[in-house]
Formats: structure tokens, sequence, C-alpha cells
């Protein structure tokens, strides 16, 4: 856990239940010999292997709303070790989201590997980027062999991030996953009925 993490996370009424509960030495510990200025490789490479992500915003009236977000695996981008990317789709056009950024930029992301059971958490402030404004920004973040429509632009800037532990993760398995991992198995099958076609051919000759 990164030192800014706690710093953002660990509020004084967090501190005081962590007290209560008897974990606070060993967070404060954490907190006083751990710090990170920004993703490292391990970080880039586990986001740009991701094709879904959930985005938490704060609304007007003090409520979180949660966001899904989904694409091809890669779609959101490390643009560097402290800003991420992606293009925003045309959705349903709620724009509950980016109505929320108008007065309170702050966002929380959650990114799952659920065959690895691995978790990343990361605190944030977005920045809406019209299509329009910043062309270059859009050659970055466009993606090819993908039908959509897009609406904007949003700018990640990472203020930190922490692992979360693989507790209680529930392994799941995307359809393109099953099909690699049975890949030999599908070649094998492929060619054994090749063969039982073979025979049946000379057998009735």
């Amino acid at each position: 856990m990164a030192k800014n993490f706690a710093e953002i996370a660990f509020t004084p009424e967090v501190r005081k239940l962590q007290e209560k509960m008897g974990s606070r030495a060993s967070y404060a510990r954490m907190e006083r010999d751990t710090w990170q200025d920004g993703l490292t490789e391990s970080e880039a490479e586990f986001i740009s292997q991701r094709d879904s992500f959930y985005m938490a915003s704060i609304g007007e009236n003090g409520f979180p709303y949660i966001q899904h977000r989904g694409g091809p695996k890669g779609f959101i981008k490390v643009l560097d070790a402290k800003n991420l990317g992606f293009i925003d789709f045309k959705g349903n056009m709620q724009f509950i989201t980016v109505g929320n950024l108008a007065t309170n930029n702050n966002v929380s992301l959650i990114m799952v590997d659920y065959p690895a059971k691995t978790r990343l958490k990361i605190y944030a402030r977005a920045r809406i980027a019209e299509l329009k404004d910043e062309l270059q920004l859009f050659k970055l973040l466009d993606l090819e062999n993908y039908k959509f429509r897009p609406e904007r632009m949003m700018v990640l800037q990472v203020e930190a991030y922490d692992w979360n532990c693989p507790k209680h993760i529930t392994t799941r398995y995307t359809e393109g996953e099953i099909m690699e991992l049975f890949a030999n198995q599908m070649n094998r099958i492929d060619e054994l009925q090749n063969q039982i076609a073979e025979l049946k051919l000379k057998l009735k000759s």
C-alpha cells in the first residue's frame, strides 16, 4: 500500500475505527515506510490488459455513482506514469458521471483481473477532453478493429493507488480466455475428427 493512498483513504474517522479494531499500528507502519510517486511498470502492464473497470464519481447531492466502463482489452491507456486516458463511448445518454465531474472531479477506480484474482484501486482527478479540441490525444486513444461512437475523452490524473488482497475474488474467465485455455484441446479434437473422417472413407472404399 502506498503512503499517498493512505493519506487519501484513511480519514480521521477511518483511523479512529482502525484504532478501535486493532489494525491501526500495522497500517501506520505501512504509511510511514511506503511511498510511490506514479505508476510503475507493474501497474502499467496490469492496466494495459484490462477490458473493463468500475469508476465512482460524486454527485452534487453527496451520493456516489458507480459506472462500469468496458471495451476491448487495452481501451484504457497509460499515457505516462501519472495519467490514464480513454475514449468515452456513446451510451444511454444519462450523463451522470460527466455531470458529476462538472462539480467534483475526484474519482475512484477499481480494476480486477478475475483469473489471477488481483485488483488495483486508484484515486484520480478526472478531466473531460473534447474530441474537437484534442485531436492528438484522440489519436493516442483511438482503437483499431472496434466499432464505437466517441462522445468525448477522459484523462485521469492518478493521485494514488493500492493493490488489494485477492481474498473473496471469484475466479471468472471471458469467452476469449476460455478459448485460449482450450486451444490445444480443440486443435487435437479437430485433428482426431479429421483422422476419423479419413478412416471412414477408407472403409467405404
